[in-house]
């Protein structure tokens, strides 16, 4: 079996290509991968398109890759007031933006992650968020239809991982994490804790290690939210 346990984030993060498309997970202050994305901006990787909900809080989560210019398209549910270097570059007309609801962000991409090739749901019927989508009528409901969202690469946190790649998550930090983990090409993510195969009660899994591919020990950046 390929070894999946990387000494080093800037080891894990070195082959992202510049374009590339990256689920980055995190709610808020919880559960960002802030080390690998740390990595990935020193690695110097650009024009890359990030899929997450939100878009970082001042330097920290995915504010430093804003501030430096490595990101240029968006899909997010909620830029956060916060996210200063985003709204700047926004502002600017340097960044696009796909603003998608925050349910059918998380559908689109467990979507991709089951194999569905898109779905009808009645939210942002009737809004500028339905623009350019076809639209049907169920039951004399109006719908929209939204494809699946998928990505070359995952950049994951999670609480504890075995040596295969079996994830555990800490309360909310588990959020959008697992839904990514399943829907990426390249799953690489942070964890507090490498622990022996077994060590694991497997009634305890959220993550199952097929989802996995790189995994770092990284203690170094906590979860802070900055304004």
């Amino acid at each position: 079996m390929k070894q999946k346990l990387y000494q080093t984030v800037d080891a894990a993060v070195a082959d992202v290509p510049s374009g590339a498309r990256i689920f980055f997970g995190g709610f808020g202050g919880a559960g960002f991968p802030n080390n690998l994305i740390q990595a990935l901006d020193r690695q110097g990787a650009s024009g890359l398109t990030a899929i997450t909900n939100n878009c970082g809080s001042g330097d920290g989560e995915l504010g430093i890759l804003f501030k430096h210019g490595r990101i240029r398209s968006v899909i997010a549910s909620f830029p956060g007031p916060h996210a200063r270097h985003f709204q700047e570059l926004y502002t600017a007309g340097k960044i696009s933006l796909e603003l998608v609801p925050q349910g059918i962000l998380c559908e689109r991409i467990r979507a991709a992650g089951a194999g569905i090739y898109g779905f009808y749901a009645a939210v942002g019927a009737g809004t500028a968020v339905a623009e350019g989508r076809e639209e049907r009528v169920f039951g004399g409901r109006r719908t929209v239809f939204y494809e699946p969202l998928a990505a070359e690469f995952a950049f994951i946190k999670a609480w504890k991982a075995d040596e295969l790649g079996n994830l555990i998550y800490r309360k909310t930090a588990r959020n959008f994490n697992p839904l990514m983990a399943v829907a990426a090409k390249t799953t690489i993510v942070e964890v507090e804790e490498v622990v022996p195969v077994g060590s694991i009660d497997p009634e305890a899994v959220v993550t199952p290690f097929v989802f996995v591919h790189r995994i770092v020990r990284a203690k170094g950046i906590h979860n802070v939210v900055k304004a």
